[in-house]
């Protein structure tokens, strides 16, 4: 909607003493209680800000989890605000690195039962997204990990390449999606890149990689010229990547990634549909952020969440 205020926020949890337990704040200004979320910044996407505004808020370093849904309603400027939900487990690590302190904007912050929270917050909007969260904990699949898959960036056409189709550089354009994707990948916790060998795929993970640490694993059983040859072998690659359990990217190709996502689908024992070829019909530099349970695996695919890059 034309004039909508962006937000994006999670319903940060975690298991204490055995038992699921979600973190409200209670803000000073407006004296409620609510979810933490915060606006979208200039150039900022969602998951970004969804990452940025639970740290300033509560002092909280999270990666997201399963998306949780949207909420719409209308401010007294007459304006929509449209707020975007994510799960986000919250570590004992990011627990003990807190640096919150009550201030001018959040008075304090509790940790409640979710049948506690449901009858605490202040606006029903906020607890139709923990029901939708109690609803992964009622299926077993609130402990989850991505793999993402990641189409490269705008690539030169192979007239202009000094060699084959795997020596193809980006462009410019590709150059700028591979740097603003750096963001948004972050804020789901990437633990492990996989990229094909091809030189497009390479380079549009290095930003990635530089901004995380992460040596990228190159590897030709995702490229497209194994692909075309018949020599690639996605199902290992990908059949490997589910066994870990650790989010990862696997950057490939157009023609490759339908593959990919049958493949993620198949190791997990996924039912076959549409989704499954939508959330492969990628843009150059988009990705398909599939969450599978870390628990169970086999239990089949979460949920997809499909992003794309800015420039």
């Amino acid at each position: 909607m034309t004039g909508a205020v962006y937000a994006a926020g999670a319903v940060c949890w975690r298991y204490v003493d055995g038992k699921p337990m979600i973190l409200l704040i209670h803000r000073t200004a407006y004296a409620d209680v609510t979810l933490p979320k915060g606006k979208v910044d200039p150039g900022e996407s969602l998951p970004e800000t969804a990452v940025r505004e639970i740290e300033e808020e509560t002092g909280l370093a999270v990666h997201l989890g399963v998306p949780l849904g949207i909420t719409r309603y209308a401010l007294r400027s007459g304006r929509e605000k449209v707020v975007h939900y994510w799960a986000a487990q919250v570590s004992d690590d990011a627990i003990r690195r807190s640096t919150f302190a009550p201030n001018h904007e959040i008075a304090a912050l509790e940790w409640v039962t979710l049948k506690k929270a449901k009858s605490y917050l202040t606006y029903e909007h906020d607890s139709e997204i923990v029901r939708t969260f109690e609803s992964l904990l009622d299926d077993g699949v609130s402990e989850t990990f991505a793999l993402i898959a990641l189409r490269h960036g705008k690539a030169e056409p192979l007239a202009a390449s000094d060699g084959g189709d795997e020596d193809r550089r980006l462009t410019p354009r590709g150059l700028k999606q591979a740097a603003s994707i750096v963001g948004p990948l972050r804020a789901f916790g990437v633990r492990r890149i996989i990229t094909s060998t091809a030189v497009r795929c390479a380079t549009t993970v290095a930003p990635l990689a530089a901004a995380t640490g992460i040596a990228p694993k190159r590897t030709e059983l995702i490229s497209q010229r194994a692909h075309e040859e018949g020599t690639g072998d996605v199902r290992h690659v990908v059949g490997k990547r589910v066994r870990s359990g650790k989010t990862a990217v696997l950057c490939s190709h157009g023609p490759v990634l339908p593959e990919i996502i049958r493949e993620i689908a198949l190791a997990t024992g996924s039912i076959p549909g549409s989704y499954l070829s939508e959330a492969a019909a990628l843009e150059t530099a988009a990705f398909s952020v599939v969450h599978l349970s870390a628990t169970n695996p086999a239990s089949g695919i979460v949920t997809i969440e499909t992003h794309v890059p800015r420039v």
